[in-house]
Parts: structure tokens; C-alpha cells; sequence
């Protein structure tokens, strides 16, 4: 098989920076890519995860103050001196 690739600039100066050729370093990123354990996928959440995720991102949801009618760079940095 032959594969046409343009090569980046940084992966070719990591090729010099080990002593090895474009060829064998790309040979070496591949070969640890397929010996590399495939990755489980994920069960899909329950609605009881979900809600409760949902849940924990409003949990101070009623400590955020309202905002004005017009947002303005005073409002935006009111805070800050």
C-alpha cells in the first residue's frame, strides 16, 4: 500500500531529533497505535444519570444574579477596578 501524505514540519524534525528516518518514525507512531489497547466504549447514560448530571450543573443556578436589560461594558466590569 502506498499512502501520499504531507508531513508536517514538527514531525519531520522529531524524525531528525531521534536519529530516524521520516519512514521509520511514522512506522513506529503506527505500530504503537495498533499495539495500543482499543478503548471500551461507553455505556449509554440512564435517564437517572442524566438527570442527575443535569441536576448537578443548576445546583447554584439561583445565585446567579439576573442581567440588566442592557448589557454594557460598565456592567460587564463593575467588579473590577
Amino acid at each position: 500500500m502506498v499512502v501520499t501524505v504531507d508531513i508536517p514540519d514538527e514531525l519531520a524534525a522529531q524524525a531528525k531529533a531521534r536519529g530516524l528516518s521520516l519512514e521509520a518514525l511514522v512506522q513506529d507512531i503506527l505500530a504503537r497505535q495498533l499495539a495500543a489497547p482499543p478503548v471500551e466504549p461507553r455505556q449509554p447514560r440512564t435517564p437517572e444519570e442524566i438527570r442527575a448530571w443535569l441536576d448537578s450543573l443548576a445546583q447554584f443556578s439561583d445565585k446567579i444574579p439576573p442581567l440588566p436589560d442592557t448589557i454594557s461594558r460598565e456592567w460587564i466590569y463593575q467588579d473590577h477596578d
